[in-house]
């Protein structure tokens, strides 16, 4: 069973993480109420989801994690991310996903397992040699792996090579059509700032755009970042694709969906 197409509301494909909004209901439920406002669904872990119920949702799922365990920049782990991220694309079959989710190191309630404080060259070597073996398993199988960037300063202390500008390394560097960037303006906003000259750099590297606002992580308008203004240089650039709102609710959960619409429409 496979998830249905979703609506283009905007230049945009509009998704949410149905792992943050409407909290109070079963996961189901959540991508139903997401699907019904005509939004795509993303979810982060698939193992311990039902994920032919999910698909009976009739929603489309842009989205979910690509791997279980290891660590992308570590020589002993590196191969669990690649067998890991096998199971991944058999899961994601099962809900059309076409894209899925990396960070460089293995998470587990949002910190590193094995956190390190420091970059090594060993670390940049191998992270690029196990990107490219993942694109290869993404060729065969008709999906892309998007490295996310992640802040390291509130929410993810210790990971390495976290830095958006060090995810665009990683991606350009290894130069495989099916490893992209899953560029999260929410962590470069808190770790590098400089929004609009990021989005124009990273350009092609992209394939999808995670926001939120900032304080708080949630949708755009409740904090500093102008989204708006990021929306029109996407456009400029060419970006046609996904941008999903991986944010709280501030207050009622439909007004936060229909508020990140406007800041994309």
């Amino acid at each position: 069973m496979t998830a249905g197409r979703g609506v283009r509301t905007s230049d945009f494909e509009l998704a949410v993480s149905a792992e943050m909004v409407f909290t109070d209901l079963p996961i189901v439920e959540r991508v139903r109420r997401i699907h019904d406002l005509g939004f795509a669904a993303e979810i982060w872990s698939w193992h311990d989801k039902d994920l032919d119920a999910l698909a009976a949702t009739g929603a489309t799922f842009t989205s979910m994690t690509g791997y279980l365990h290891g660590d992308l920049i570590d020589p002993q782990t590196a191969d669990d991310v690649v067998r890991t991220a096998a199971e991944s694309i058999e899961a994601a079959a099962t809900l059309g996903v076409t894209r899925l989710n990396l960070h460089t190191a293995e998470l587990l309630d949002g910190l590193p397992v094995r956190p390190r404080l420091r970059a090594t060259g060993a670390m940049w070597t191998t992270a690029m040699r196990t990107l490219e073996k993942l694109g290869e398993l993404g060729s065969a199988a008709g999906v892309t792996f998007c490295v996310e960037n992640l802040n390291t300063i509130v929410d993810h202390p210790g990971v390495p090579l976290a830095r958006a500008k060090d995810v665009l390394a990683l991606v350009e560097g290894v130069g495989h059509p099916h490893v992209k960037m899953m560029l999260d303006l929410y962590h470069a906003q808190i770790g590098e700032g400089n929004l609009i000259e990021l989005v124009r750099r990273c350009g092609a590297a992209i394939g999808e755009v995670q926001v939120a606002d900032v304080p708080g992580r949630c949708q755009p308008g409740t904090g500093e970042i102008y989204y708006p203004a990021v929306a029109k240089t996407l456009r400029d650039n060419g970006y046609q694709g996904t941008v999903g709102l991986e944010g709280y609710a501030a207050g009622d959960d439909v007004d936060a969906l229909e508020a990140f619409r406007a800041a994309f429409s």
